[in-house]
């Protein structure tokens, strides 16, 4: 069971190349976000590609 949903998408390629980064840092500032499931998705279209990181998380004070 989760109450939130954080979205990380990113459509250039050095800013797909850090997107990692980027969640691992949001992860360090938000220590009560529980993550309880994730989706890695990759689409692209004749000119753009884009990579999203899906968290579906609760927070580890939340009852329940």
């Amino acid at each position: 069971m989760y109450d939130s949903v954080k979205v990380f998408s990113e459509t250039l390629a050095r800013k797909r190349a850090a997107l990692g980064e980027r969640v691992t840092e949001w992860l360090r500032q938000n220590p009560d976000a529980e993550i309880v499931d994730k989706i890695v998705t990759q689409s692209s279209d004749s000119e753009f590609h884009c990579l999203t990181i899906t968290l579906f998380y609760r927070s580890a004070t939340s009852p329940g």
